[in-house]
């Protein structure tokens, strides 16, 4: 199966396009130009502004005019760690809508809380368990609308930890549970233990281990390089492919020999200053692993 590429559509409207967001039909113009086959969804002002049935249906038909798809959405939820299940549930089914308007095949998930402590007054056991309950309860909700739940890792969250990531996919214990695994926060997690709680968890592999430690769990991915930088000290810096460390010569052959076959090669330029003007080396550099690996 060949692979496809998409990107990050968060990366016009946050970052350096904060304060001037960059127009979705301006950036999917851009992207079908580069020769993009998607985009990843940011359910975020002022992409999906109002966040209606109409709108999403008049978006879908945007991308379809350029002869783009979507690979996955990205969406506000509120903490899984301190509100009420119930509360929780109901953004998973709110953002599943929107999945299901526009043809999305995975929604993504992350844990919310800073790494500075265990928030709502928890322990840690009993932190971990909840979120876990919640994203069990989460994943057969997503499966029986036929969309996969992919929980991403980073720096700036809670569970950060590379046991903690290997743990949390068994203790979800769902089919339609898996990781999404962004190579620039899987090298700020494994290498350099970036804001992990308590004593440091580094792997002797780097990225490589992180990978084969998620064998069959890996159910989403973003290609994206690291400078070993965090952006504004909470998350990972995610620096044009071919620009940072990373060895993708290493790191693709270890993330399909992981078990991932998914056709969508997603990039992410979240934060990135100039995203727009990196967007088209990052392409050049995502095709060149296209063509050695993802055939």
């Amino acid at each position: 199966m060949a692979k496809k590429s998409s990107i990050g559509g968060w990366a016009y409207i946050w970052g350096g396009y904060s304060e001037a967001p960059i127009p979705l039909e301006e950036v999917v113009k851009k992207l079908a130009e580069l020769g993009f086959d998607g985009i990843e969804m940011a359910a975020f002002p002022p992409h999906l502004e109002p966040n209606t049935k109409e709108k999403r249906l008049e978006i879908k038909k945007l991308l379809d005019s350029y002869g783009l798809g979507i690979s996955g959405l990205a969406a506000p939820f509120p903490s899984p760690s301190t509100s009420k299940e119930s509360d929780y549930l109901d953004a998973v089914k709110a953002n599943l809508e929107i999945c299901t308007d526009m043809n999305i095949p995975k929604l993504r998930v992350d844990a919310v809380d800073a790494p500075t402590g265990i928030p709502g007054g928890m322990d840690y056991e009993t932190c971990f368990k909840k979120v876990a309950g919640v994203w069990n309860k989460s994943a057969e909700e997503c499966a029986s609308k036929g969309i996969k739940l992919i929980w991403e890792f980073e720096p700036g969250f809670l569970f950060n930890k590379p046991s903690e990531v290997v743990r949390m996919a068994y203790l979800v214990d769902h089919p339609n549970f898996s990781i999404l695994f962004d190579s620039c926060h899987a090298y700020m997690c494994g290498v350099l233990a970036s804001r992990q709680m308590g004593p440091k968890e580094v792997l002797p592999k780097g990225v490589v281990q992180f990978a084969h430690m998620l064998t069959g769990k890996i159910g989403h991915i973003h290609l994206i390089d690291s400078d070993g930088t965090l952006h504004d000290g909470d998350t990972s810096t995610h620096a044009p492919l071919g620009t940072g460390v990373l060895d993708f010569d290493e790191i693709i052959p270890a993330i399909l020999d992981a078990g991932y076959t998914d056709e969508w090669w997603p990039i992410d330029l979240c934060f990135w200053p100039k995203a727009l003007e990196a967007t088209e080396g990052c392409k050049t550099f995502l095709d060149e692993l296209i063509k050695k690996y993802g055939k």
